[in-house]
């Protein structure tokens, strides 16, 4: 019964907690329930402080290409006096074409490397964004440069019409 509580106690850590043990107690709990097949120094290096999350989910570390829009004052300080030229998806949660040209526009984004950057407007929470910008369908995405529109479409498009889009924004 010891046993049974021990094992389910050790499957249970979370990684936080693995990587906080020291050195001899993780070389107790894994010699406690592992089998002799495997060399001690191969438990110990699993559950050693060197084993950290960060390999285990390599996507953490990549960079956000795009940001959700939190209100007018947020929404002037990003894309309005934004040194770079912004992508601004207006978008709705109950809209599919929406929900298919997302991530699609932020693939684009992210091919451009940081020489553009993408604003999220979700039209339900920021309905007076919208009615400024002329918004009257979605998904419609507009581009600024210098805090001034220079372009816009409304509507889906494939991968090589918004690869060609985002790069006419940022003067390719």
């Amino acid at each position: 019964m010891a046993y049974r509580l021990l094992v389910r106690r050790i499957w249970t850590l979370s990684a936080k907690e693995i990587r906080c043990l020291p050195a001899s107690s993780a070389a107790v709990a894994s010699t406690s329930f592992s089998t002799s097949l495997q060399p001690s120094t191969a438990r110990v290096s699993f559950l050693s402080a060197s084993h950290t999350l960060h390999r285990a989910l390599p996507h953490a570390s990549r960079r956000h290409v795009s940001f959700n829009v939190q209100d007018n004052e947020d929404f002037t300080e990003r894309v309005v006096k934004s040194q770079l030229p912004v992508l601004i998806d207006f978008h709705a949660q109950w809209c599919g074409p929406c929900k298919i040209l997302g991530p699609r526009l932020e693939k684009a984004v992210a091919k451009q490397k940081g020489r553009v950057a993408m604003a999220k407007v979700d039209i339900d929470d920021h309905t007076d964004l919208a009615i400024e910008y002329g918004v009257s369908a979605v998904p419609t995405v507009i581009a600024m440069r210098g805090g001034d529109v220079v372009d816009h479409f409304v509507g889906i498009k494939d991968d090589d019409e918004l690869d060609s889009f985002v790069s006419k924004i940022i003067g390719k």
